[in-house]
């Protein structure tokens, strides 16, 4: 301290006289000066500073520019991954001659017909079924990229006619599925294929989204050829358009959608040629974006904790300064630049560090991704890293930094007896919280979903005040509890509610972590019971699509032959596509995220004379079963509130090309957990008299069924019904388990940020606490206590700090968890016993070894140095 001393009086000495010119230092301000002279000795005492803010502004700043290439690779991709520049895709019925002449005024057209489909193979118990997503091309395709075969050949090539059959190229998956190789024959509908190679890499797949079955490609005649194509099936036909003049896009398509209203076209463009996966993108985006603001907000509790660690060392000179005239704000100035500077390291290394992660993640996966992303440096993502890290530093530090404005001059000599104020001036604490709400501001302009971010805000503020609560708690309760008879134990208590406890700091910097890890866990186990444990007694163990309206009776009895146990129900179902609602067209609502789903695009509908089973009538009549007059339909009650509609209101559809009005009749909820068949809207039976149309039927055995009998009338439908599609429900739902099992562990491992965020700023209160340790060891050793009592008393007091923590944050990661199930997912909430008992074991593995590697390290310290400076 003495070389500081001296440093800090040679500098505000009033009488050392003038300073020749030829020495006199630059002008700069003198808290930069003095802030500079002190980093002098280097940063120590800030690693866990330094370490936190760099960790959630890489996190922060990495996320930003990831997704920032990410976007720009689907941008600058567009055309290849529409695989044109624009599309347009009709549902249930291909584009007429009139409305392929306007397409094809545009420049070079490629047709494309998709649907899901029973690919066969085998015979006997040979035999086999699988679900496909079938794709049938013609000649122009691929218009834009390349789709890479195995064994390398043109695509004309592989889906050419050879006899009898039609070649086909499918994804190694759905070979796998069926037993093919190359060269093997198989079934699709009434059509023989040979397979004659497997895809290896399709240029437009992204556009498509995720589908229930593996690709299999074939050509537009063989699908003729298999007779799916009937009135009312569920292809949707794409019309995709390679411009003439790819400048004049915009109107190009202003021109097709004016001169053909009614064809009701979903028209996409390079611009927009995956805007699910864009979607999905920005919300994974805003989600990590939050995980590093936790982080950030976890490593502020670090720099608050360096901060002060750092001024308490400081006290001595902060109090030369004062007794030297200095005045408080200047001492306050001083401290801030310092801590600025620091800050500045920090910010700088995590903005270094995030602006490499898409160069490192294209170097080392960029093979893998489906697209080619366009690592760049994003000075919008960076500029919002460097904004969070600021305002986190302030928020943290200037409540420490406010204290030392009212260091006394007698800290000089009562340095370990006087404790200083608790709390700052109000300036100081204005300024705190001045920086609190800049920092919530930025986190809800910076977010798309303003909502989300706003119950995130109150979220961790919450949680915040609640282990500040705790902490306090656990102090007055420790101070007033009886003290045991045994030493060790009145030790540890002493140690909770003593001056200068680290009880806040390790129950504020470790509860977050653990909340974080538990709001997960359940959230994870919620959806993986929803997903798969969770099934309805009644859910079906069958969809069965594109079944022919002709044909419905039939199938349905011979299901009863089947299934003589089994219940079968039968619906009729069309395609729409929303045109207007309320009278406000479909392109001008803005609903909430949650209902955009309803506008994307084209919807099932049905229509029924009695109310669907699985639907209870909330509001309004329904029409009787002779009715005759002008078309209504009934409305999801739930759906129609978010687009503000009621009984009265018209609801406009487009069907096979038709335009249909109809007004609402009467509004319903829907019970979807139980899976039966159940729609958005159910017109009246007169609304599609005469219409081509399809059936949808559901197949429920009882108890479930088991997997040997599903298999068996899975391999029955597609041998004597080839055109109707079979969806075995609980394969799908493990289909649908994996995506999200990967999606959630993808947001754990984000999450770990904020867990090693909570690891480093334990630990650094800790360290920073080592002081009080080796004093208290030394006297209690020079009284007579032994090491193993000692470590025995400092890990009561660990283990029972780690406990306390690990309950709260369960009961804190319970609740937020289970807001989000139920009234976000919408979901049926579920506690998992592991998650907790995780928590509890992670957080006494945490403080109890971190606080014992830190007191043995103490307990070794020699008494005679530590004796001689008392």
């Amino acid at each position: 301290m003495s070389t500081d001393l001296s440093s800090a009086a040679d500098s505000v000495r009033p009488d050392s006289g003038p300073i020749p010119a030829s020495r006199r230092p630059a002008r700069w301000p003198v808290p930069l000066r003095f802030a500079l002279r002190e980093l002098r000795g280097g940063l120590r005492g800030f690693a866990v500073f330094l370490a936190c803010l760099a960790l959630g502004v890489a996190a922060i700043a990495g996320v930003g520019a990831f997704s920032r290439a990410l976007t720009d690779g689907l941008a600058r991709e567009g055309t290849t991954l529409l695989g044109g520049d624009t599309s347009f895709t009709l549902v249930q019925r291909e584009a007429t001659p009139e409305e392929y002449a306007l397409v094809a005024a545009g420049g070079r057209v490629s047709t494309i017909a998709t649907l899901r489909a029973m690919a066969r193979a085998g015979e006997g118990d040979a035999f086999n079924a699988a679900l496909a997503e079938v794709k049938a091309v013609d000649g122009a395709y691929p218009m834009v990229g390349t789709l890479d075969l195995d064994p390398p050949k043109p695509l004309s090539a592989a889906l050419a006619a050879n006899g009898s059959a039609y070649g086909a190229v499918a994804d190694p998956a759905l070979a796998d599925r069926l037993g093919l190789k190359p060269g093997d024959r198989f079934q699709l509908g009434e059509a023989q294929l040979t397979l004659t190679g497997l895809i290896a890499r399709e240029p437009d797949s992204l556009s498509t989204g995720i589908g229930f079955g593996p690709r299999l490609m074939v050509s537009l005649d063989a699908l003729r050829a298999s007779n799916l194509l009937q009135p009312g099936s569920l292809v949707r036909w794409q019309y995709r358009v390679r411009m003439n003049d790819p400048g004049n896009l915009a109107s190009f398509v202003e021109t097709v959608q004016k001169d053909a209203p009614d064809a009701a076209f979903e028209v996409r463009t390079r611009e927009a040629a995956a805007p699910r996966l864009e979607n999905n993108v920005r919300r994974f985006t805003e989600y990590l974006t939050l995980v590093g603001l936790t982080a950030l907000l976890v490593g502020g509790v670090g720099v608050a904790n360096a901060v002060k660690s750092h001024l308490d060392a400081k006290r001595g000179v902060i109090a030369t300064f004062k007794s030297l005239g200095a005045p408080g704000a200047t001492v306050f100035a001083i401290y801030l630049t310092e801590v600025g500077l620091i800050a500045l390291v920090g910010i700088g290394i995590g903005v270094a560090v995030g602006s490499a992660l898409p160069f490192l993640a294209d170097a080392a996966f960029g093979h893998l991704l489906p697209i080619p992303i366009e690592p760049s440096l994003q000075p919008a993502a960076l500029a919002l890293a460097v904004a969070y890290g600021v305002l986190i530093a302030l928020a943290f530090a200037l409540w420490p930094l406010g204290l030392a404005h009212d260091v006394p001059v007698s800290a000089l000599f009562r340095e370990r007896v006087e404790g200083g104020r608790r709390r700052p001036r109000l300036l100081y604490i204005g300024l705190t919280a001045l920086a609190v709400l800049a920092l919530a501001a930025l986190a809800v302009l910076a977010s798309e979903d303003r909502r989300i971010a706003l119950i995130y805000l109150a979220a961790a503020a919450s949680v915040l005040i609640l282990l500040r609560l705790v902490g306090a708690g656990i102090m007055a309760l420790a101070r007033r509890l009886p003290r045991p008879r045994s030493t060790a134990l009145r030790l540890a208590l002493a140690n909770i509610h003593r001056p200068s406890a680290l009880t806040p700091t390790i129950v504020l910097s470790l509860g977050l972590g653990l909340t974080l890890l538990v709001t997960l866990a359940l959230i994870d186990r919620s959806l993986t019971r929803e997903l798969t444990a969770n099934l309805p007694e009644q859910a079906p163990s069958f969809f069965f699509l594109d079944i022919q309206s002709a044909d419905a009776d039939r199938f349905a009895a011979y299901l009863g032959q089947k299934a003589p146990q089994g219940e079968v129900e039968t619906v009729p179902m069309l395609r729409g596509r929303i045109i207007s609602l309320g009278g406000k067209p479909a392109e001008s609502l803005t609903p909430p995220p949650e209902f955009a789903w309803v506008l994307s695009s084209d919807r099932g509908v049905t229509y029924a004379q009695t109310l669907p089973e699985g639907s209870r009538l909330v509001a309004g009549d329904w029409w009787a079963a002779d009715y005759a007059g002008p078309p209504v339909v009934s409305f999801e009650r739930e759906i129609a509130e978010a687009f503000g509609l009621k009984i009265g209101d018209e609801v406009t559809v487009n069907v096979l090309g038709r335009t249909i009005t109809a007004t609402i009749a009467n509004l319903r909820d829907v019970e979807w957990e139980r899976l039966a068949i159940n729609f958005v809207m159910v017109f009246s039976p007169n609304t599609f008299a005469g219409a081509p149309h399809t059936s949808l039927a559901t197949l429920t055995m009882p108890n479930g069924g088991d997997e040997a009998a599903e298999r068996s009338i899975g391999r029955a439908v597609a041998t004597d019904f080839p055109a109707v599609t079979a969806v075995r429900v609980k394969e799908a739902l493990t289909q649908i388990g994996e995506i999200v099992a990967n999606l959630l562990t993808a947001i754990r491992g984000a999450s770990l940020v904020t867990l090693l965020s909570s690891v480093l700023v334990l630990a650094g209160a800790l360290a920073a606490g080592q002081h009080h340790r080796v004093y208290d060891a030394v006297i209690l050793k020079t009284l007579g206590a032994t090491r193993t009592r000692l470590v025995a008393a400092y890990a009561l007091e660990y283990a029972a700090l780690g406990l306390v923590t690990a309950v709260v944050a369960i009961g804190a990661g319970t609740a937020a968890a289970y807001v989000v199930v139920v009234y976000v997912m919408k979901l049926t909430f579920a506690w998992s016993t592991g998650a907790a008992l995780g928590a509890v074991a992670v957080a006494l593995l945490l403080t109890v070894g971190f606080g014992l590697i830190g007191t043995w390290r103490a307990l070794g310290q020699k008494p005679a140095r530590i004796l001689r400076n008392l």
